[in-house]
């Protein structure tokens, strides 16, 4: 199944979101040619991608696994999972059209266009869509911009989408404690976090009360190389 459109009905993420995300900016296909979309994904392009790919190959992803990749924007790190996967086992979620038409210009001109990957336009995270069940789902970069009612949702629509064993990993900005209202600079990379505002960070506690509310377990990876001090987390059925 290959959906390219958004479902009928879905609600954008709020608009004080789209307000602060520059990922909701449409590129023009002048932009995309130029390359624009791998600034906009968060550039570090050759680093974020690969470091992506090892880290789920370190946590025993094979080519014959499925794989969603939540936020894949342009497929920074899904143009690694295509090449490695069997044909059409990666599935790419995301909020930005002209971001998943930038994906497909990438795998066109890496020469994967024939292992059929899997796009799908998509605000509210309904990984259901695509019809099938996952032994990963990955979130690198997403919920440092959600609000904590979005992750949630999130968490919710991974659990239905899940293989009984399978596992979510997600980044996020960790906090020292909980309702932490003060600014964290986060070194290396020097990102300011914010409890209510883009870029948000949380506790752990407060991430395991989320994945609680959303009927999945929650547990803290942390460090795993990231150049912004992004956390891991994975989440369980």
């Amino acid at each position: 199944m290959h959906p390219e459109t958004e479902e009928s009905g879905a609600l954008p993420i709020s608009d004080a979101m789209a307000s602060v995300n520059a990922y909701h900016r449409e590129l023009t296909p002048e932009e995309i040619d130029l390359g624009a979309h791998r600034a906009l994904v968060g550039g570090l392009w050759d680093i974020m991608g690969p470091l992506q790919f090892e880290f789920l190959k370190s946590r025993g992803l094979k080519p014959a696994h499925k794989l969603c990749d939540v936020g894949c924007g342009a497929l920074r790190g899904g143009i690694h999972f295509v090449r490695y996967l069997d044909a059409g086992n990666y599935y790419g979620l995301d909020i930005n059209a002209s971001l998943l038409d930038a994906g497909r210009q990438e795998l066109t001109e890496a020469g994967l266009a024939a292992k059929n990957a899997n796009l799908m336009l998509d605000a509210r995270f309904k990984m259901n869509r695509f019809e099938t069940k996952f032994d990963y789902i990955l979130a690198v970069s997403v919920f440092t911009h959600l609000y904590a009612n979005h992750i949630v949702r999130c968490l919710v629509e991974a659990r239905k989408a899940l293989q009984p064993r399978g596992i979510f990993y997600a980044t996020f900005f960790e906090a020292p404690s909980s309702a932490y209202l003060s600014r964290i600079k986060h070194d290396p990379g020097g990102v300011e976090s914010h409890y209510d505002r883009d870029p948000f960070h949380y506790s752990f506690q407060e991430m395991r009360s989320l994945a609680e509310l959303a009927g999945v377990k929650a547990e803290l990876i942390g460090e795993w190389k990231h150049p912004l001090n992004q956390r891991m987390l994975a989440f369980s059925r």
